[in-house]
């Protein structure tokens, strides 16, 4: 059964004077085709940026593919592990909704 996962930015703070960003608050959901779901959020903070650089980026103008890439070149090979985790624990749920029932061992009658 395949699991997916998908990032995605939840919200930024940011200078609203020059547009400079200090916080990136991220998600990460892991999905089974069974319905089962996990998710694990974060942030990502930026001490300091340089709003007179040429590679300055301001708020206006990002996307969430390009503050996603902020985080993946942070973290670096967190992120895979970070991936491998919530996967693991979906695939846990998994295992665990196929190995439990609900039940009694017994009909159930009415008798009031």
């Amino acid at each position: 059964m395949a699991i997916t996962t998908k990032w995605k930015i939840l919200d930024v703070k940011h200078n609203p004077t020059d547009g400079g960003v200090f916080e990136i608050h991220w998600s990460l959901v892991a999905k089974s085709g069974t319905g089962i779901n996990v998710s694990r959020d974060g942030e990502y903070k930026i001490e300091t940026y340089d709003a007179s650089s040429p590679n300055f980026i301001p708020f206006a103008d990002l996307t969430e593919d390009i503050l996603l890439n902020w985080i993946w070149e942070d973290l670096g090979e967190k992120k895979a592990e970070i991936e491998e985790q919530i996967t693991t624990q979906v695939q846990a749920n998994i295992t665990k909704r196929t190995n439990e029932v609900n039940g009694l061992p017994w009909t159930i009658q009415d008798n009031i």
